[in-house]
C-alpha cells in the first residue's frame, strides 16, 4: 500500500509539473492605466509563456516602458489582474536606475545575490565591458546603465525584462549579449532601438499601438510587413464606413420626410454609425522632418594630414590622414573608449590634434547632434528649448522659431515632430529618450546645413521615425559624420566606415559595417604568414619607383576638369530654376520633357566629371 501510494504521489508530481510548465509565466488581464488626460492602456490582455522571446515594440511614447513595469510589478494599474506564475522572478533592467548607496558598480550588481554569487557578476562584466571596482560617484550614465544590466543577467531571474539594453554597449559588448540571450533558456521580453539585434533574437512580437498591443508569432523580421497589412486592412474598413456613412447621410436627407415614422431606427443606426466612426483613433503619423541643405561647401570637406592625439600616457590616436568629400557619409565604429568621439571633434575642429593639422573646406555650415542631449536643459520647458536656441528665435516673437529661414509658431513646429500641445510647457525632464532625441533633431533641423554631425542619433528612436531619418540622410545634399553602434543603420547609411580598434590605429573602409567587417576578414592573416616589413629607406625607394606619373594628356585633362565642373553646376543651376515653376509640367509638357532629361545628363556628367577628377588628383598626388 505505502509503495503504490508513493507511486501515485509520484505520478501527481509529475502531471503538477507539467502542467506548471505549461503555464503562464506572466498574465496582464483587463489592465487600464491613466496617466493624467487620455488612457495609456484601456482592456489591455497579455500572456508571456516559458521560453518566450519577446519583442515589444511601438511608437516613442506609445508606453512600452510603461508597460514593462506593469509587467515587473512596478506601476500599479488602476485596473486589472497581474498575475504571476508561483516560484516565478522578474526581473527588470531600468533604464536609469538608482545606485545611490553603494560604494562600486560591483556592489550594486551583485545586491540581490547570496553570498559567494559574486563570481557572477564577474562573468557578465567581461563581456558588457564593465570595471566591477568602478566608483559609483564617478560613474557615467552608461557605466550606470551597463551594471543594471549586469546586475539583472547575474541574477538570472524566469524572466528578463530589457528596456533598450544595447544602449552605451559598443559593438563587441552588443555581440556578446546576443551571444549570451540567444543560448539562454530564461524567457525575456526586448524593448530596443537595434533592429539587427532585435531580427537575431526574437521569435514573437508584441506591438503596442494606441492603447492596444497585439501580438504575432513571429520575430521582429516580420514586424514591417505584419504592421503594414493591420494599417492597411485600418485603412480599408474606414474607407468602407465612410461611404456607408455617406449613403444613409444622403437617405436621411432625402427619404426621411414620407417615412419619418417607419425609419427613426435606421436614423439612429445612423448616428451609431457615426459614433463608431468617431471612436476609429487615427494612427500617428510619422514625424514631418526634413533636412534642407545650405549652400554646397566645397568639394573637400574635411582634410586632416597625420593628426594623432594622446591623453597622458594613453594613444588615441597614431598618425592618420583622411579626406572627405563632399556628399560622403563617413561613420566611426570600434569599441567605447576607442577614440571615436575624439577623432569626431578632431576632425570638426573642436579638439586640436597633437601632431598634424585638419583642414575644412569652405563654405561650411555644420548642424551637431550630441549622444549625451547636452544641448538639451532639463529644465526647460519644449518651448523654451526652440525659442532658446541659437538661432532660432524670431525678433520680437515670443511664440515663433526660425525654420530654415521661415518664421513657425512654436507649437505648429513641435507637432510635425510628434508632440502635442499639452507637451509644449512641460520640461524636457519629462520626455521619453525617444522624445528628447526627437527634439534634439527638431533644433537641428530647423537650420540649414551641409555638413551634419551625428553621435549616437538612433540611441531610443522608434522603428518608423529610424526609417524616416535614414531616408532623410539618403536625399540629404551635403556631407555626414556618424558615430553609431547600430549594425542595421550603419549598413543603410554609411558610404565609407573609419574603424578603430582600440590600440590607436584608425582604418578606413569602402561601404557600411557589413562591408567592413567583409574586408576586414579579408585583409586578416596571421601575423606569421605575413611577410617583414621592408625597411623605412626601402620602402621609400620602392615608393618612388612605384609613384604613377601623369600622362601630358591626363595633366591636361587635370587643368581644364575644374572649368568643366563648374559649367556643369551652372547649367544645373538653370535647369532647376527653370523647372522650379509648378505650372511649367500642365503648361508646356514637352519643354518639362527635354528640361528633365537634360537635367539628368547634366547631372550624371558632374558626378563623373568630379569623379576623373579626384581619380587624377590622387594619382598626382602619389
Amino acid at each position: 500500500m505505502k509503495s503504490r501510494a508513493c507511486a501515485v504521489d509520484g505520478g501527481a508530481a509529475a502531471l503538477y509539473l507539467a502542467a506548471m510548465a505549461r503555464a503562464p509565466l506572466l498574465q496582464l488581464s483587463d489592465i487600464a492605466l491613466t496617466f493624467g488626460g487620455d488612457p495609456v492602456f484601456d482592456g489591455l490582455d497579455l500572456v508571456i509563456q516559458p521560453g518566450d522571446r519577446v519583442a515589444l515594440v511601438g511608437r516613442n511614447g506609445s508606453g512600452k516602458s510603461t508597460l514593462m513595469k506593469v509587467m515587473a510589478g512596478l506601476v500599479e494599474a488602476d485596473r486589472g489582474a497581474r498575475v504571476l506564475s508561483p516560484g516565478t522572478t522578474v526581473g527588470y533592467m531600468e533604464q536609469d536606475p538608482d545606485i545611490s548607496g553603494f560604494a562600486t558598480l560591483g556592489d550594486f550588481a551583485a545586491s540581490a545575490l547570496a553570498p559567494g554569487e559574486e563570481y557572477r557578476v564577474d562573468m557578465v562584466s567581461e563581456g558588457l565591458k564593465l570595471d566591477p571596482a568602478a566608483p559609483v560617484e564617478t560613474a557615467s550614465g552608461g557605466e550606470r546603465r551597463r551594471a543594471a544590466l549586469a546586475k539583472l543577467l547575474a541574477e538570472a531571474p524566469g524572466l528578463m525584462l530589457l528596456d533598450e539594453p544595447t544602449n552605451h554597449l559598443d559593438i563587441a559588448a552588443i555581440g556578446w549579449l546576443e551571444t549570451h540571450l540567444s543560448e539562454t533558456r530564461t524567457a525575456y521580453v526586448l524593448i530596443s532601438h537595434d533592429r539587427a539585434f532585435l531580427r537575431a533574437l526574437t521569435r514573437a512580437t508584441l506591438w503596442i499601438d494606441r492603447g492596444r498591443v497585439r501580438r504575432q508569432e513571429a520575430g521582429f523580421g516580420d514586424f514591417e510587413a505584419w504592421r503594414d497589412k493591420v494599417w492597411a486592412e485600418e485603412d480599408l474598413a474606414r474607407h468602407k464606413m465612410d461611404r456607408k456613412i455617406k449613403a444613409e447621410a444622403r437617405w436621411a436627407v432625402e427619404g426621411i420626410s414620407a417615412r419619418r415614422k417607419r425609419n427613426q431606427g435606421r436614423v439612429r443606426a445612423l448616428q451609431a454609425l457615426r459614433e463608431e466612426r468617431a471612436a476609429m483613433i487615427r494612427r500617428q503619423g510619422a514625424a514631418a522632418m526634413a533636412l534642407e541643405a545650405g549652400p554646397k561647401s566645397g568639394k573637400r570637406v574635411i582634410e586632416a594630414r597625420g593628426i594623432s592625439k594622446r591623453f597622458g600616457d594613453r594613444t588615441i590616436l597614431r598618425e592618420f590622414s583622411l579626406r572627405i568629400q563632399r556628399g560622403e557619409r563617413v561613420a566611426l565604429v570600434g569599441p567605447n573608449g576607442a577614440g571615436k568621439t575624439t577623432l569626431l571633434e578632431m576632425l570638426i575642429g573642436r579638439l586640436p590634434p597633437d601632431t598634424g593639422e585638419v583642414i575644412l573646406g569652405t563654405n561650411i555650415e555644420m548642424a551637431v547632434f550630441d549622444q549625451n542631449r547636452a544641448a538639451l536643459d532639463p529644465d526647460l520647458s519644449l518651448w523654451d528649448s526652440l525659442t532658446g536656441a541659437p538661432g532660432m528665435r524670431v525678433s520680437g516673437q515670443s511664440d515663433q522659431v526660425m525654420v530654415r529661414g521661415q518664421p513657425r509658431h512654436v507649437v505648429g513646429y513641435l507637432k510635425e515632430f510628434l508632440f502635442d500641445e499639452a507637451q509644449a510647457r512641460a520640461p524636457v525632464s519629462a520626455l521619453s529618450g525617444g522624445e528628447k532625441a526627437r527634439l534634439l533633431l527638431a533644433r537641428i533641423m530647423a537650420r540649414q546645413s551641409n555638413l551634419l554631425v551625428l553621435d549616437e542619433p538612433t540611441n531610443d528612436l522608434d522603428v518608423e521615425t529610424l526609417d524616416l531619418l535614414q531616408d532623410l540622410l539618403g536625399e540629404y545634399d551635403g556631407t555626414v559624420l556618424l558615430v553609431s553602434h547600430d549594425r542595421d543603420f550603419l549598413d543603410r547609411v554609411a558610404s565609407t566606415t573609419i574603424a578603430m580598434e582600440g590600440d590607436g590605429r584608425a582604418t578606413v573602409y569602402a561601404g557600411g559595417w557589413s562591408d567592413y567587417r567583409a574586408q576586414r576578414g579579408a585583409v586578416a592573416a596571421p601575423r606569421e604568414d605575413r611577410k617583414p616589413k621592408p625597411s623605412a629607406p626601402a620602402a621609400r625607394s620602392r615608393a618612388m619607383a612605384q609613384k604613377p606619373a601623369l600622362s601630358f594628356t591626363e595633366e591636361h585633362r587635370l587643368a581644364e576638369l575644374p572649368g568643366l565642373i563648374e559649367r556643369l553646376e551652372a547649367e544645373i543651376a538653370k535647369l532647376e530654376a527653370f523647372l522650379s515653376d509648378p505650372e511649367l509640367f500642365s503648361r508646356e509638357p514637352l519643354k518639362f520633357k527635354k528640361a528633365s532629361e537634360a537635367l539628368v545628363a547634366r547631372q550624371q556628367a558632374l558626378a563623373a566629371a568630379e569623379e576623373e577628377w579626384l581619380s587624377l588628383e590622387e594619382k598626382a598626388a602619389g
